[in-house]
């Protein structure tokens, strides 16, 4: 069987969950702004007015006993959809904000082992640059391949590790968040009263604003009279919600009522901004809904041999 070639690139260029204050790195290579008088940075944190011109510099360390070459280059940052992870678009890639903005003064350095090498770096923010965050990374990318053999696909792996940039653009910031597409599955047992059920809650969580923000969602389900069935904070979301990004998450509830209807309703908060949005939910065993569809379909039966009846004694 021919073989196919796969290149991939992994390392700290998918960052999940809280930012940790410490440069990014994946055990051979670190990045991180460069040493200044206040101290060390775990990532940039810039801001700057339209037009106006930023200079700082990046390290990159060599923790290996080997020399390292890297291409250097500056990328912009998005949520991925499967889970709102950080990560950051690949050199090849179209980059519309700081990963256009950033430069630096080489594009290839190599790192003598256990050394580090400063470089500089120039953003450029343009004239017309929209207000707001404008979240990215300087990424040093290994361009060595490192052979892997999956069965029938030849896999190469490039590592990347990237220093995150958190740059804002002075101006009006506008925060604002939404909850769409609410959407609830039912897995029912066969028999009511036997097994256990559970519902799949899935809703995309989506900034609308021009800001980072560290959103928190709420759910809540209520039955029938407005009984509360559940109410819950959820913690699988990201914990950074990147401007102008969605990302599509679920919520599982183990134990949901087996026959029930009523509404889930979930209201996602976060700095200066609050939304809701619902979705009503029928739960019904398959035994009796197979039940009741054999009832009506009998009865339907019943009533159209009635009219057809009253038709031929008319």
């Amino acid at each position: 069987m021919r073989k196919l070639s796969v290149l991939l690139l992994t390392g700290a260029l998918l960052l999940l969950g809280a930012p940790v204050a410490e440069a990014a790195d994946n055990g051979s290579w670190s990045v991180f702004p460069a040493t200044t008088a206040t101290g060390t940075r775990p990532y940039f944190y810039l801001s700057a007015d339209p037009g106006a011109t930023l200079t700082d510099k990046v390290t990159v360390k060599n923790k290996t006993a080997e020399p390292l070459t890297f291409r250097l280059y500056a990328a912009d940052a998005y949520n991925t959809e499967r889970d709102g992870g950080f990560a950051v678009r690949a050199q090849n890639e179209k980059q519309r904000s700081v990963g256009a903005w950033a430069r630096t003064d080489r594009d290839r350095v190599t790192v003598k082992p256990h050394g580090s090498v400063t470089v500089p770096v120039t953003i450029k923010v343009p004239e017309g640059a929209e207000p707001g965050d404008h979240p990215g990374a300087l990424v040093a990318l290994d361009e060595r391949i490192d052979p892997a053999d999956a069965g029938a696909v030849a896999v190469g792996i490039q590592k990347a590790v990237g220093a995150r940039i958190y740059l804002r653009v002075n101006g009006p910031t506008m925060p604002a968040l939404s909850v769409d597409d609410v959407k609830v599955e039912h897995t029912q047992p066969l028999v009511p009263g036997t097994g256990t059920s559970r519902a799949v809650i899935s809703y995309t969580l989506r900034n609308r604003g021009n800001v980072t923000l560290s959103p928190k969602v709420a759910l809540k389900a209520e039955g029938l009279f407005g009984r509360t069935l559940l109410a819950r904070d959820l913690k699988r979301i990201p914990s950074e919600l990147l401007p102008r990004q969605e990302v599509r998450l679920t919520e599982e509830w183990k134990g949901a009522p087996q026959l029930e209807w009523g509404e889930i309703k979930l209201t996602a908060s976060a700095r200066d901004t609050r939304e809701s949005a619902a979705a009503g939910y029928f739960a019904l065993p398959w035994l009796v809904a197979g039940v009741l569809l054999v009832i009506l379909a009998g009865g339907a039966g019943v009533w159209i041999r009635a009219r057809r009846s009253r038709h031929r004694t008319a």
